[in-house]
């Protein structure tokens, strides 16, 4: 695992690696702005990294039914595989407050595309890097 990091990407990762991660926690902040949470007042943005370097953003949609909100995950996960991505290389999750892990629904369409996706949780200046595998140990597959 790569242990707690601040201000900035750190850690075995590569020059353009930190870059990619960089660019993608920064989607990932601005898609926060965007989350419709009238209900919880949690903001969270996710952005994912495609297999072709593209980035897709996506923020939690909320309903009155609960049942039907959507996270931050999922839609930008969906918004990748709409635009013809196959291969999903990491996500980078931000909150308005606090840590925002991946739910469990989000954690098992992410282990559709690979158990080896990095998964980036962000707040503020702060990042915590993770192996999808650590956080989803028996996905269904």
């Amino acid at each position: 695992m790569f242990p707690l990091l601040k201000r900035g990407i750190k850690g075995d990762l590569g020059a353009s690696m930190k870059k990619e991660y960089s660019v993608l926690i920064d989607a990932a902040k601005a898609a926060l702005k965007n989350s419709y949470s009238p209900y919880s007042r949690f903001k969270v943005g996710a952005a994912v990294l495609g297999g072709s370097g593209a980035i897709y953003k996506g923020t939690n949609v909320e309903n009155a039914s609960y049942g039907l909100t959507v996270c931050a995950e999922r839609i930008a996960v969906y918004n990748a595989i709409a635009a013809g991505e196959k291969k999903i290389k990491a996500v980078a999750v931000a909150a308005g407050k606090g840590f925002a892990y991946p739910c469990g629904a989000c954690r098992q369409v992410l282990s559709e595309f690979g158990k080896d996706i990095n998964v980036i949780i962000v707040n503020k200046n702060r990042h915590v890097i993770k192996k999808l595998s650590a956080l989803l140990p028996d996905a269904f597959k």
